[in-house]
């Protein structure tokens, strides 16, 4: 009699996918919006598109990953922040153009699926959602042996809001002499990890749990420091100063992002030194001998969000994200290009 092969031998535990849907229902409960129609567990989710709230609403959509720094996670067996982050790229996306995230998806995807650590991820992605204010309205759990090593997973994320279609922030008004606003990051957030890891664990041959006097903690409680969410604060100064320009600080830097929201024939001139560098990111570009220029266009050095505002907006608006948590400052001004392209200017 030929031997019976089932999908558990062939390393997908259903039963195990079952348990870790018990284990997250009661915190995706926890995002729960009024316009959330039905329950975890169905085919899709339901959303309500909200009453009242817009007059014309636009749909804005954005997708993203946490790239590398999950091995981080993997290595150090801290699982609880990484979905932080990965809701955090997608929502600070979408917030550029001034939209109020609605709700998210995540997909979840490892070699070898356990109920605890799946749960313990998308702890991270219900917190993630609930200082986003949006719905986690599904999801996607996928065991796939084979395709990944043991411990070893990758996420990606997707978040849906609105915005009312007068309101979306374009960078179309945007003029020289606007005042470029930078606000602080919480550290590295979720970009130029292959080079971080390369860094601290070949170059400086550290372990996730060596303590880093210079950054006053430890490689992975810096390295595995949650992406700043800045939807909240950021929607909040909208309703008190008109923003004409956003950008999202992810991979590329400064240089590489500011320019997607400015029209062609300004530049941004940034003036280094108008903020305070946290001390990771010195630790890097020394020990990898980056320069300057190169260093700017790897990591966010220190600031996750830039706003463009009006010069005689600038004071009120700081001191209004401070006042709501948010340490920000002026780094810089928006001039005419000396190129008809858009631009940033390092000085």
């Amino acid at each position: 009699m030929k031997k019976t092969v089932t999908y558990a031998a062939a390393g997908v535990d259903i039963h195990e996918g079952d348990r870790m849907v018990s284990l997250i229902r009661p915190m995706v409960r926890t995002t729960r919006r009024r316009e959330v129609l039905g329950d975890i567990g169905s085919f899709a989710g339901f959303f309500r598109f909200p009453a009242g709230r817009y007059r014309d609403p636009v749909l804005v959509a954005g997708t993203d990953g946490v790239g590398t720094k999950v091995k981080v996670a993997s290595m150090a067996g801290m699982l609880g922040t990484v979905g932080i982050d990965l809701v955090a790229m997608c929502v600070n996306d979408i917030l550029v153009h001034g939209a109020e995230p609605l709700f998210f998806l995540d997909y979840y995807a490892t070699g070898k699926l356990s109920a605890k650590d799946g749960a313990e991820i998308v702890s991270g992605i219900v917190e993630g959602c609930r200082q986003a204010g949006c719905a986690l309205l599904g999801g996607e759990t996928a065991e796939m042996p084979s395709m990944y090593a043991r411990g070893e997973f990758d996420l990606a994320g997707f978040a849906v809001g609105a915005v009312d279609r007068r309101e979306i922030i374009d960078g179309k008004s945007v003029r020289a002499g606007d005042a470029v606003l930078g606000l602080s990051s919480s550290g590295l957030h979720s970009n130029g990890y292959s080079l971080a890891r390369k860094v601290v664990f070949e170059i400086l041959k550290k372990k996730v749990g060596s303590r880093m006097p210079e950054w006053g903690a430890t490689v992975s409680e810096e390295l595995l420091r949650p992406t700043r969410i800045y939807v909240r604060p950021v929607l909040a100064l909208a309703r008190k100063v008109r923003i004409h320009a956003m950008a999202h600080i992810t991979g590329g830097g400064i240089p590489g992002n500011v320019p997607r929201s400015l029209p062609n024939g300004l530049s941004a001139v940034i003036e280094k030194g108008t903020w305070p560098v946290p001390p990771v990111f010195g630790t890097l570009v020394r020990a990898a001998k980056l320069p300057k220029a190169e260093a700017y266009r790897t990591f966010n050095m220190g600031i996750g969000m830039v706003l463009i505002v009006r010069p005689g907006e600038a004071d009120r608006a700081l001191r209004h994200l401070q006042r709501l948590g948010v340490p920000a400052y002026r780094i810089g001004d928006i001039r005419k290009a000396r190129r008809g392209s858009a631009r940033v200017e390092l000085a």
